[in-house]
């Protein structure tokens, strides 16, 4: 199937800053815009689970298109989580409120990496659906598809859930490497048939979340970890699509990541940009990357902020303004829609 909309968004703000080429202005878009934070969403979702949402296309459609509406950002992101084709392989997880995805039966042994099936697109028939609905919704403006990491997905499956310490998953990657390599090798495959399934609907970029990376050095980056975001990054180059990889706490690993076939890197905030931009390395695009928290602050902190991110991110050869993580429940909207007409205004060549 074609996608429903014949839209190609080469010439959107968000593809072009992707490939460091000129665009009207800086693009902006906001990870978790389509959320809590928004009283449509949470109005939406009243009494419904996040995977059951998640496997109605027409809510998420609806939800994906919420913070277009109402901020006027140069891009969507698709409405989902980063265990939908973990649960479409047959692992039997759930999103908790108030804590994260939680396994009912960890993997921690050669067995248990057998239980997650290879995906078939099939499996995650309701996700095609869903970004066919909603790009023909979009029209002009971009859509972004996504997966998680594997390594930030195989944390929570050996865990069980969110960890602060990551001890139960860096037990098995050093003390079992064959085992761990094998999950996410598995888990590199069924990510890379996650985002496919995504472009051949439609998408216009996708976005490779590795939220956890953060607690390895480099060295065990390189050994446990790069291989397989690299198998999904360099797996998609022939698609058309511009790649973005993302992670939280990697200022140590981002020559690293520079390294694992992405086109644009995200930046958390604790790292300036103009300083990521040399650490990255030549010819790769950032986003990034301003503190979620700031947004709590009074608006001439704000601004500021808002200016400095805009002026560091002009040292790479492209900039896709972001926050440094996802915004916070509890930011007032009406901040992010001010934030957007700023950088937009700001920007404008």
């Amino acid at each position: 199937m074609e996608p429903m909309t014949t839209t190609t968004h080469t010439d959107s703000a968000l593809v072009r800053a992707a490939r460091g080429e000129d665009a009207p202005h800086t693009p902006v878009w906001f990870m978790r815009q389509a959320g809590r934070s928004l009283p449509e969403y949470r109005e939406l979702r009243a009494g419904i689970g996040m995977l059951d949402t998640i496997r109605r296309p027409d809510l998420v459609a609806e939800i994906t298109l919420q913070p277009v509406r109402r901020h006027g950002v140069d891009a969507a992101i698709l409405f989902s989580d980063i265990v939908v084709p973990v649960a479409a392989a047959g692992v039997d997880v759930d999103i908790v409120a108030g804590t994260g995805p939680v396994v009912a039966e960890p993997i921690r042994a050669p067995q248990d990496v057998a239980r997650l099936r290879r995906l078939d697109p099939v499996d995650v028939s309701y996700v095609d659906e869903a970004v066919r609905l909603t790009t023909a919704a979009l029209g002009d403006t971009p859509l972004i598809g996504f997966a998680g990491a594997p390594f930030t997905l195989a944390s929570y499956l050996v865990e069980g859930g969110p960890s602060r310490t990551h001890a139960k998953t860096k037990a098995l990657m050093y003390g079992d490497p064959e085992t761990w390599h094998a999950l996410c090798a598995r888990l590199a495959e069924n990510a890379l048939t996650f985002l496919r399934v995504q472009i051949d609907a439609g998408v216009a970029a996708v976005q490779l979340f590795d939220s956890w990376v953060g607690a390895l050095s480099e060295a065990d980056y390189r050994r446990f970890v790069l291989p397989h975001s690299e198998r999904v990054l360099t797996g998609l180059a022939d698609a058309g699509v511009p790649r973005i990889h993302f992670g939280v706490g990697t200022g140590e690993l981002l020559g690293a990541m520079g390294e694992a076939g992405a086109d644009v890197v995200g930046v958390d905030w604790r790292t300036p940009l103009d300083v990521a931009t040399g650490r990255i390395g030549a010819g790769k695009s950032v986003q990034g990357n301003l503190d979620p928290t700031t947004l709590f602050a009074p608006w001439e902190v704000i601004e500021a902020e808002v200016r400095r991110v805009l002026d560091q991110g002009r040292a790479a050869p492209g900039h896709i303004f972001n926050l440094g993580h996802g915004v916070i429940p509890e930011t007032d909207p009406a901040v992010l829609t001010r934030v957007t007409e700023l950088v937009h205004t700001l920007s404008v060549r």
